[in-house]
């Protein structure tokens, strides 16, 4: 019979009671054998369905174990214990209770079984108390308890191995305390343990002189006293090796397969998995390896890659070592660094090493001083929880070696937080004060940062040593801070460890968050158990007995190879030149087509295209030209020129083309869009070219048109000239001998074959070119499908998601409410609808993000929707309205467990379906065709009838196309352009003395940030286009009612500048993202978008950066913004003042700023609040304005010239004007001597 435990844990000030009773007195002896009977009845069904199962590690194991194996935090009195649970607390409030186990020796947990009145818990697992860890779910979930009647079964996949196990409740369902029955089930295993000292190894000496496998299967258990170490080693003579080492706490395979080097010629494969390893806790290893296909798990974590060169086995001579690589002919001596910890169940190939070395086989070979039991450590750390009130306070009395006011501190510690206070303490009569930070990763003593960054996660020693006046801070056993006094310092007030307290410091410093341990004062040892048990010293927010540092960046959350940053409660990642955006880099930052950036506004020129969005392809460039009613893709191949052949007889002539984009992205594009084509020109000789339908000659769709190979050239019946397709197809055509030159131009239009990507000439001369690959239109652009009868919707497969889900689509209607889409699971459901006439709703799991528009969405036009849910947070947006966030809780974020089907319009179980149109519906990357389930559907059209439900007629800019009885019209009112179909551009001319201010509306302000309530988050979003010659000039600058401010201008070198004045006692930030100058008469589109402590910014096409602001400051409430010149404060930066009052000469257009257009209010607005304008405005072009700046400049160069050949001009005339009248004088002077002479 199992025995169940029962135990009443305190929290604050609850009133003692006993277990099993409520108000009126001790329950019937009924209803407690009725809670009995409900667990024992859970344990039956578990032990039944193991057995079915053919699974015998099932056996309850509470049943068995001794009153001392149970223990807990805290009781409520004595006649409730665990039974009845050993306490060890220190007054009457326990913040943190716990349950724990002692299952008396090693045990594999297969699954746990709970009844009582918690209803969320954790559980943590280990070898000894010390050494604990959290058990995480494969999906992320926390266990859970359904209520106090029920009892609930969870099994545990991959089963812990384990000797005691701590239940640390997070939930309760009852205000008069906390009660849980726990059982447990499982078995024991057998285990054959080594401990490595460090200075020892194991080696398995094989019975041939060499060994060379196809196949290898290695695992083994392990826990590490030290993050760096080696684990396996075996090579070969031919430079066959293998390595399997701990390095930073990291595990790290070196495979090496290739005879023909030695691996450091790159055919070495090193692989890295798992993290934080050096925790003194079992890792379970397994490294398979077939062929070059190797796989290398730790713990849940798998990576797999193939090996580099060309060999498939591996070859080792004599040995393989466990433990240390020793170095031949000198005992003792090792290569590497040595494994310092145990060692449990290695296998190799089937062969246990230890058992065999225990069993002191002649095969083994043992190195050092090996014992075969694992050493319990002594070593106990404590957690620093709360980065606001964990401290740890102890006495300086301790001291009692040292006089003379020297003093000696030394401990170890780990975090990743790049900021936190370390130690604290009163010196000398004068009360300085001592504190060490971590400061930006570094410490500080003082006012300088010194050594290497500490936020690692690793151990780090860190000793403070003072005697004779001298202070020396050490870390990882090397000086890097020395300070000499011109005063004894004597500690008062004790010592701070992590914090100070409420009244420690005089000033409030960040706690640090992490884990210390080792410490001692004065070289005696600090037992953290007397300070648990309130014996020795004060804390607080502390853990005891373990470090619950976690490694949130494993895996990795961030997609698409980004970078990923972490602290001790959240992670970050890094999206800077990725080309996507969001909380883990899932959304693509580009549009899906050259379609998409026309009906944006966009004109003809380069630009990035990411047509999968979210999926695994990538942006890739291309050309997009707008100038035609149809939107040409254009994507280059690297042969530009005509390719000549003058004889290919003897060898064939080989062409390959390499494009632009990768072939699976040209394969999305050219799928993605409505037609594709490439034109080939050719002259051939002995050919004869012959064209045939690709309809005909395939059975392929009529859409496609027609495919012809590049040159056909044919010889007595036998192909000369063949072309290669996208998918790697030999395509040849069949035609009679010429030999006249003959020329054609083909297009290859058959969507299935294009690209072309290699063209092959055997016995024929031919000169010939291939043109770009040329797509247009979008597909998935107007798919769409209409909802005619209530009740009526689209089934699809269940959504394919685990961690991130992102969803995209349009949709219009006249309904007030209606289902949109839903996932159809009940456990994990992701639904979309509209719920109210203005309000779009996502709710996920118990979670609901609404976004509420100031006008009906009912309107019968089209609306965007963008949403997404991530580990980090979800977020939901409709056309441009601001986005709203939810956050994620620390810790309670979820995988999704979407089984249900998808379903779209309504679901069989909806309230209310929708009734209206939806398109461009895009799940994850995945398009859903609605059109094509439409037509097997009752009550859905796959049209939608209408003037704005086509690709001819819309609206541009983010205009939105209003249906009328006669036609269409575009509101352009949140656009920055105008026009009938919102195309043309808002441009004004500035001289240097124009400037508009527009005063931001309170309705136009963006909220505080919210994370619980779904509020939305301040942001900002600012697009412009400006044209210029002026440096340095002033863009825009934007201020708030506190007086921090962005400055967005040019440089004296013309380069693009953006202030960040959001900390009023701080220095402001620059953030220059290009280098080049913008001051050159052209035009250029900038974009800048801040959101928490992040800056994308975008310039023209070319430059796409991404910024932290350090001083983490989140976006402002604007309330002005100023375009060209502006009055500052004199006590900004010189930089920023010289262009406010140097103004902007030059054509601004299309500003965007939150979804304001300040220059259509300035025109449409003039003289009315909330716009106001300064000196002269003139309506613009900023094209005609880049024509107008150019030639000015060349007239200004001109007139220069001119001007000096007018100089040289006036010069020579003077000078000729002298000469003349220099020679008249002197023939006047001759002829008046004459006269007097002949007088």
């Amino acid at each position: 019979m199992s025995v169940c435990v029962c135990v009443m844990l305190r929290r604050r000030r609850l009133r003692q009671e006993e277990c099993w009773s409520n108000s009126s007195g001790r329950l019937s002896r009924r209803t407690r054998m009725m809670k009995m009977f409900t667990l024992l009845g859970v344990v039956w069904i578990h032990v039944i369905v193991s057995v079915t199962c053919h699974y015998s590690c099932n056996a309850p194991l509470v049943s068995t174990l001794p009153r001392s194996s149970f223990s807990s935090s805290s009781q409520a009195f004595s006649g409730n214990a665990s039974h009845f649970a050993k306490m060890d607390t220190r007054d009457e409030m326990d913040h943190t209770p716990w349950l724990q186990l002692d299952l008396r020796e090693p045990m594999e947990v297969t699954a746990v079984a709970t009844q009582g009145r918690v209803s969320r818990y954790r559980l943590f697992y280990g070898d000894t108390p010390q050494t604990l860890k959290e058990y995480l779910q494969d999906d992320g979930h926390f266990l859970t308890n359904a209520d106090a009647q029920t009892a609930v079964l969870v099994k545990l996949s991959p089963p812990p191995r384990c000797r005691f196990l701590r239940f640390v409740p997070l939930e309760w369902t009852s205000s008069d305390g906390l009660g849980l029955l726990v059982e447990v089930f499982g078995c024991s295993y057998k285990s054959h343990v080594a401990d490595f000292d460090g200075h020892s190894a194991l080696l398995y000496r094989f019975k041939q002189k060499s060994v060379s496998t196809a196949k290898d299967v290695i695992s083994l258990r392990f826990k590490s006293r030290q993050a760096d170490g080696v684990l396996l080693h075996g090579e070969g003579r031919r430079g066959h090796f293998i390595t399997l080492e701990l390095r930073a706490a990291r595990l790290v395979l070196h495979l090496n397969l290739d005879s023909t080097s030695d691996g450091r010629g790159g055919s070495e494969v090193a692989g890295t998995v798992g993290s934080l390893l050096d925790d003194e806790r079992w890792h379970w290893v397994a490294i398979e390896r077939l062929n070059k296909q190797v796989k290398v798990s730790i713990d849940r974590h798998t990576q797999s890659f193939e090996t580099r060169g060309q060999g498939e086995s591996l070859e080792v001579d004599y040995e393989l070592s466990f433990g240390g690589i020793p170095l031949p002919g000198k005992p003792g001596t090792f290569l590497r660094r040595n494994f310092e910890g145990c060692m449990e169940n290695v296998y190799y190939n089937g062969i246990n090493v230890i058992d065999l070395a225990k069993r002191r086989k002649p095969q083994m070979y043992t190195v050092g001083n090996i014992t075969f039991s694992c050493l319990r450590p002594e070593r106990t750390a404590c957690t620093f929880v709360s980065s606001n009130s964990s401290f740890l306070w102890l006495p300086s009395a301790l001291q009692t070696t040292i006089g003379g006011g020297d003093f000696s501190i030394r401990f170890q510690f780990r975090t990743w937080n790049p900021n936190g206070l370390l130690l604290a303490t009163g010196l000398g009569v004068m009360q300085w004060k001592l504190r060490l930070h971590i400061s930006n990763g570094q410490l500080l003593l003082g006012n300088a940062a010194t050594g290497p960054r500490v936020n690692d996660g690793l151990w780090h020693w860190l000793s403070m040593d003072y005697r004779g006046l001298r202070l020396v801070l050490t870390l990882d056993h090397q000086p890097i801070i020395t300070m000499q006094q011109p005063h004894p310092l004597e500690p008062n007030g004790g010592f701070f460890f992590g914090g100070c307290g409420a009244s420690g410091c005089q000033s409030r410093s960040l706690s640090f968050q992490g884990c210390i341990r080792l410490l001692s004062i004065d070289r005696r040892p600090v037992k953290l158990s007397l300070v648990r048990r309130g014996l020795l010293g004060n804390f607080s927010s502390l853990n005891f007995d373990t470090c619950h540092i976690r490694d949130r960046c494993l895996p990795n959350m961030c997609e698409h190879g980004t970078s990923c940053t972490q602290t001790w409660n959240h992670f970050n990642c890094d999206c800077s030149g990725s080309g996507y955006a969001g909380a883990t880099c899932h959304h693509s930052i580009f549009e899906s087509s050259c379609e998409s950036y026309k009906l944006s506004g966009g004109s003809s020129g380069f630009y990035f295209i990411d047509t999968d969005g979210s999926g695994p392809l990538g942006p890739t460039r291309v050309y997009c030209n707008m100038t035609d009613d149809k939107v040409w893709t254009v994507m280059s191949h690297n042969v530009t020129l005509p390719v000549r052949i003058s004889d290919s007889t003897h060898k064939p002539h080989v062409m390959k083309f390499n494009y632009s984009a990768s072939p699976q992205q040209l394969r999305a594009i050219v799928m993605a869009s409505e037609q594709c084509r490439q034109e080939v020109v050719f002259f051939c000789k002995k050919s004869h070219h012959f064209i045939t339908e690709a309809t005909s000659l395939l059975q392929l769709p009529v859409a496609v048109c027609v495919c012809v190979c590049v040159c056909v050239c044919v010889v007595d019946g036998r192909p000369l000239c063949w072309w290669v397709d996208q998918h790697g197809e030999r395509r040849t055509f069949r035609g009679s001998s010429n030999d006249i030159w003959s020329k054609n131009l083909e297009v290859l239009s058959h969507k299935e074959h294009l690209p072309l990507s290699i063209v092959i000439v055997e016995d024929s001369q031919a000169v010939y070119s291939v043109g770009p690959l040329l797509c247009h239109g979008d597909r998935h652009l107007w798919n769409m499908a209409s909802f005619t009868q209530e009740g009526a919707y689209l089934c699809f497969p269940p959504l394919q998601a685990t961690q991130t889900i992102d969803i995209n689509f349009y949709f219009k209607t006249a309904a007030p409410s209606g289902i949109i889409l839903d996932s159809g699971d009940q456990k994990d459901l992701i639904r979309v609808e509209l719920s109210s006439p203005s309000v779009v709703t996502m709710s996920f799991s118990a979670s609901v993000v609404s976004v509420k528009s100031h006008l009906p969405l009912n309107d019968g036009q089209w609306h965007y929707v963008r949403a997404e849910r991530n580990i980090k947070e979800a977020w939901l947006q409709v056309d441009q309205l601001p986005v709203v966030f939810l956050e994620a809780l620390p810790d309670r974020a979820t995988h999704l467990g979407l089984g249900g089907n998808f379903f779209v319009g309504g679901a069989p179980y909806g309230p209310q379906s929708f009734l209206g149109c939806i398109r461009s519906l895009t799940v994850n990357s995945v398009t859903y065709d609605l059109q094509e389930r439409a037509k097997k559907a009752p009550g859905v059209s796959p049209t939608c009838h209408g003037y704005c439900d086509g690709s001819s007629v819309v609206c541009h800019n983010h205009g939105r196309c209003v249906e009328k009885s006669d036609g269409f019209t575009c509101d352009c009112s949140r656009s920055a352009y105008t026009g009938l179909l919102c195309k043309d551009e808002v441009a004004l001319s500035f001289d240097k003395e124009t400037s508009i201010t527009y005063t931001f509306s309170p309705e136009n302000h963006q909220k505080s940030p919210v994370s619980e309530n779904g509020g939305p988050r301040a942001r900002e979003d600012v697009t412009f286009s400006f044209v210029t010659l002026q440096r340095p000039a002033m863009l825009m600058s934007i201020k708030n009612d506190r007086m921090h401010y962005i400055a967005v201008l040019l440089a004296g070198d013309g380069s693009l500048r953006v202030w960040y004045g959001l900390q009023s006692d701080g220095k402001p930030e620059v953030l220059s993202p290009a280098s080049s100058s913008l001051a050159d008469g052209r035009p250029h589109r900038v974009r800048i978008l801040h959101e928490s402590n992040i800056v994308c910014v975008q310039v023209d096409q070319e430059v796409n950066r991404k910024f932290i602001l350090e001083s983490n400051a989140e976006p402002i409430h604007i309330t002005t913004m100023t375009l060209g010149k502006g009055t500052l404060d004199k006590s900004l930066p010189l930089e920023v003042i010289s262009a406010g009052q140097a103004g902007f000469v030059g054509c601004l257009s299309s500003v965007h700023v939150n979804h304001v257009a300040p220059l259509k209010a300035a025109l449409l607005q003039r003289g009315v609040s909330p716009v106001e304008v300064r000196g002269a405005l003139v309506w613009s072009r900023c094209s005609i304005a880049s024509h107008n700046l150019k030639e000015q400049t060349t007239s200004t160069t001109a007139s220069k010239d001119g001007g000096q050949k007018e100089t040289g001009l006036v010069t020579g005339c003077v000078v000729a004007l002298v000469l003349t009248a220099a020679c008249l004088l002197t023939a006047m002077i001759r002829l008046l001597y004459r006269c007097r002479a002949q007088s």
